[in-house]
């Protein structure tokens, strides 16, 4: 979309800036060749701009863990709206065990928390948010 805009833009210019042709209109006193490329000047920076807030909403590699004692760990979330959850890696390092996964996450707030051996747990590698039941580590992705 962008280089179709960009190349109106092109063809807008030459014919701004070629001989204008005998009766052709104004509009405010400016041939309409020159508001035709004026008008394309602004939608293509505005493509511009939507394209680079696309560019920043695209999804990133984002590493959650949670280290301790466990057989399964998992994270839930409403990054997927608490339905399915992640199931994490266990990596033994003899004291402890750390449990890794990988997610593919646009930026934003996420709150989650982590499904040990079938328990609710908060992790401190986290901040959190909320009270009581409803108090859940906070996923800041930028």
């Amino acid at each position: 979309m962008e280089l179709e805009i960009q190349a109106l833009v092109s063809l807008a210019e030459e014919i701004a800036q070629s001989g204008i042709p005998e009766g052709s209109r104004k509009i405010n006193g400016r041939f309409i060749q020159s508001h035709l490329l004026s008008r394309l000047e602004a939608v293509h920076a505005k493509i511009k701009e939507q394209i680079k807030d696309v560019d920043a909403a695209q999804s990133k590699e984002v590493l959650l863990f949670w280290c301790g004692m466990a057989e399964s760990v998992q994270v839930m979330g409403s990054f997927d709206g608490w339905s399915q959850g992640e199931d994490l890696s266990p990596e033994y390092t003899g004291s402890f065990t750390k449990f890794s996964a990988t997610l593919m996450l646009r930026p934003g707030r996420y709150e989650i928390k982590f499904l040990v051996d079938g328990e609710w747990q908060l992790s401190p590698e986290f901040p959190t948010v909320g009270e009581g039941l409803m108090k859940n580590n906070l996923l800041i992705v930028e």
